[in-house]
């Protein structure tokens, strides 16, 4: 096993830490290790936001999450010599659950789904489904199953949701001005257009005093990707991955969690992957001026892993960019069109006695395959969603006896 150079024990909350890591992004946050580059280690992480979820029949813990304490991540890892406009390339070796039993948290053989409530982040589909609901998966080896989602066993994709080098104080400049101005255009907007920096909950790492309250002020919420990295949410971004970081500042200061034990295209319930504390282990390695040399300005390169589950049949279900409420035309608008490419895929999937919630919460966890599948023919984009057949104990491809309804239980519900 690689050294472990970013320990976490996952009974304590990581404010509790005798190294803590931090929740917003800062160029400012203190190094919690320095490695050199050419090394293998792991870092060990926490639930994504700080174990408030439970394992239990109930959504209220998805209702009530505080998210100004998300995301939590492990670091920052300096890479000695690192210096702005190198690239950091960073290979995944392994990843997986908490590997052994230290505490009750997310990861020690379960894991979880959840719809965000829409006052509280909502999700890709949450003017359908607007309030809380969530699924408990338990793991056995690579397969995961839910007592909240029966008749359902697939193999997980396990991959950080989450992985960044530190913004320099210009970049960080710029994401706060630009994500301030476009919440200016609809302020009371629910959800919220974005999240601007927030003192409260902010952990700064090892930082304390004057800086810990300036890190706290300006730095940015870890919630989307961006130039650095970020929160990219990528389910083949996984074992045997190599992804090219730009570095913006000496050390790079590389941070990362959100560890997800599988996930759809998309994690479309914006908790839609099966969330869990854990493990990563990491090689890193410098290209001295890698970004100009490769033109890297805007956001990392990343070559996926060749470790994915081998599903071979698919049912596919298209959207295309109308929005049917209303039965107005947006122009190539992929976005509209896979949100209605997962809303008939939501339709179908209740016809075999699913209900619209544990349909949704099935899409943002398994491995499906979301594709853009036309931009060019005006005005309607078409986005397709696959979704593997093998993963049920029943047949749902359509056939002329019409789909097997059954009683397939009840997701977790808010009381």
């Amino acid at each position: 096993m690689p050294e472990v150079v970013f320990s976490v024990d996952q009974a304590m909350s990581m404010r509790d830490q005798k190294v803590p890591g931090h929740n917003r992004w800062h160029p400012d946050i203190p190094p919690a290790v320095t490695v050199k580059p050419g090394t293998d280690f792991r870092i060990e992480c926490r639930d994504w936001t700080d174990n408030q979820i439970g394992n239990n029949d109930s959504a209220n813990d998805v209702r009530d999450v505080d998210l100004t304490h998300a995301h939590m991540l492990s670091g920052p890892i300096a890479v000695e010599g690192a210096e702005p406009g190198d690239l950091l390339v960073v290979d995944i070796l392994d990843l997986g659950p908490v590997p052994q039993a230290q505490g009750e948290g997310s990861g020690e053989g379960w894991g979880y789904t959840g719809v965000f409530a829409k006052n509280n982040g909502g999700g890709f589909l949450t003017d359908r489904f607007p309030d809380s609901y969530k699924a408990v998966w338990d793991f056995h080896g690579q397969q995961a199953t839910s007592r909240h989602l029966p008749g359902v066993r697939y193999t997980g994709i396990t991959h950080p949701g989450l992985f960044g080098t530190a913004p320099s104080a210009e970049l960080l400049a710029r994401w706060n001005a630009r994500e301030q101005a476009l919440i200016d255009t609809d302020p009371h907007r629910v959800p919220a257009l974005a999240l601007p920096p927030l003192a409260d909950n902010a952990l700064a790492g090892t930082a304390a005093g004057e800086t810990a309250t300036r890190i706290a002020a300006e730095g940015a919420r870890t919630v989307p990707a961006r130039e650095n990295g970020g929160n990219h949410d990528i389910k083949n971004f996984t074992r045997g991955s190599r992804v090219f970081y730009p570095v913006l500042v000496p050390g790079a200061l590389l941070s990362g969690g959100d560890l997800h034990f599988s996930q759809g295209d998309g994690e479309i319930t914006f908790c839609g992957a099966i969330e869990m504390g854990g493990f990563i282990d990491l090689h890193v390695d410098l290209i001295k001026g890698g970004m100009e040399k490769y033109g890297v300005t805007t956001n990392p390169i990343f070559m996926p892993g060749n470790v994915a589950p081998q599903y071979t049949e698919f049912i596919s279900f298209v959207g295309i960019s109308v929005d049917h409420e209303t039965d107005t035309n947006h122009y190539l608008d992929a976005t509209m069109a896979y949100k209605n490419a997962c809303l008939n895929a939501v339709d179908y999937l209740t016809t075999f006695g699913y209900s619209g919630e544990q349909a949704y919460l099935l899409l943002g966890s398994a491995p499906i395959e979301g594709r853009i599948s036309g931009v060019v023919d005006i005005p309607n984009a078409c986005s397709t969603l696959y979704l593997p057949t093998a993963i049920f104990d029943f047949d749902i491809r359509p056939t002329a006896e019409g789909p097997r309804k059954a009683d397939r239980g009840q997701c977790a519900v808010t009381s």
